[in-house]
């Protein structure tokens, strides 16, 4: 069998999206449409490329290469290894998924009790990684589980919300604030690009294969065919709620003056339309996006350190759910701190790496151009981030030369150095 079902392209596209929409997904949308106001469509054109378009892409870039370590390892198999690893790592038990349980606590609990109890803060992350642990036991049925279920179930929630908003709206769009009053596209795409999940992009594809090979397709051209499609599903869903968020947000700031994130744009508005009930239908948003990722993400890593160790899926599994369980509720400010500037090195990288596999018809004819590339790339953005950990003056100095560093963008023209000395080495190699 080399065909699915539209049926089953559908769920396959839903599961995809579902492992992408996490809590930043969700409160993203609100806060630029709360801040963009009259100005939301516009900035919502430069917010999709980003946050829609590039992690699209990295998925076809993936899924064409064969798989993240044979796009990698056209740079070289040491850096494919690193590169790899810590893709993983950092995306996966270093910090998103300590970050699911944290996150939906706070949103889901928290705004339920005036003093938090402690044993609240180990019973839920206990409870639901219990949950993420059982469904995540078999990743080939995925799509049933997360493309049937939990995702549908997360849309019908959100659409609720936007619903009740376009039926009982408090009031109009707001005032575009900020930068949004100056260069929307270009806010709006910044907006996007902190969501990071061009970095999910590269390790999601692994699991939405198998769940492609367990409706039975066999033939490795129709699976690189079928993630693509459920990339392009997972894609128009993602214009479809971030749209209808980013709505939301706008007549949210027409309203409510006081909010200082999504979080606070999407309470506000919920209290509002339905009260208390409100809260509690916002509280299961965020569990379920959360959980969905983390399920997601618990698969991913998983699956990977099975194929490069002699340990078993499932004991990677509860390694990665054990761990992830202590950093939520014991050290995850100390995590971040780590992880974050170790993601704001990997995120250019991963970027221009799926720039070169999706033209890899045109740079595989120039061999350095990747290594090149990737070296000037990685340069500059692993000492961009290690600055933003300890600024130096005099690497300060250097960094701001180098434009558009204002909009954390320097790394874009040194990628494109890079690729042309390699293009040019390539050449005189060849003659």
């Amino acid at each position: 069998m080399n065909k699915l079902s539209k049926r089953d392209c559908l769920f396959v596209g839903i599961t995809l999206f579902s492992m992408f929409f996490g809590a930043g997904n969700l409160i993203f949308p609100p806060f630029l449409g709360f801040q963009a106001g009259t100005s939301v469509w516009i900035a919502m054109a430069g917010f999709i490329l980003s946050a829609v378009c590039l992690p699209i892409l990295g998925v076809a870039a993936v899924a064409k290469s064969g798989g993240l370590d044979n796009l990698a390892s056209r740079v070289s198999k040491k850096f494919s290894f690193i590169f790899t690893l810590l893709i993983y790592l950092s995306i996966g038990p270093c910090l998103a998924i300590p970050r699911t349980a944290s996150t939906s606590f706070e949103m889901a609990v928290t705004p339920f009790f005036s003093n938090i109890p402690y044993a609240a803060k180990i019973i839920y992350p206990l409870i639901f990684f219990a949950v993420a642990l059982f469904l995540a036991l078999n990743p080939e049925k995925l799509s049933d589980r997360l493309g049937k279920i939990l995702g549908p179930t997360l849309l019908i929630l959100i659409f609720i919300i936007v619903i009740g908003c376009v039926l009982h709206s408090p009031g109009g769009y707001g005032t575009p604030t900020g930068k949004y009053t100056s260069s929307p596209v270009l806010q709006g795409f910044l907006d996007g690009y902190l969501t990071m999940d061009t970095i999910a992009a590269l390790n999601f594809g692994i699991i939405i294969s198998l769940n492609i090979r367990n409706k039975g397709i066999s033939d490795d051209n129709s699976v690189v065919k079928y993630i693509i499609l459920a990339g392009l599903i997972a894609g128009a869903l993602f214009i479809v709620v971030y749209s209808a968020l980013a709505h939301t947000g706008a007549v949210s700031g027409g309203s409510f003056a006081d909010a200082s994130n999504g979080a606070e744009v999407l309470t506000n508005l919920v209290s509002f339309l339905f009260g208390k009930v409100g809260i509690i239908i916002l509280g299961l948003i965020f569990v379920i996006a959360c959980l969905n990722t983390c399920i997601g993400l618990l698969c991913c890593c998983s699956e990977y350190f099975s194929t490069i160790t002699k340990i078993s899926y499932k004991s990677w599994l509860f390694i990665f759910t054990i761990a992830s369980f202590f950093i939520s509720i014991a050290g995850l400010n100390a995590i971040l701190a780590i992880s974050v500037p170790v993601l704001n090195a990997l995120y250019p990288i991963s970027i221009v790496l799926i720039a070169l596999g999706l033209f890899n018809g045109f740079f595989k004819k120039f061999k350095y151009s990747y290594p090149c590339a990737i070296t000037f790339t990685a340069v500059v953005s692993i000492i961009y981030a290690l600055n933003s950990i300890k600024p130096t003056p005099v690497i300060e100095a250097v960094l701001t030369k180098i434009p558009p560093y204002n909009l954390d963008l320097c790394w874009i023209i040194p990628a494109v150095a890079g690729t042309v000395l390699g293009i040019i080495l390539s050449s005189v190699k060849k003659s």
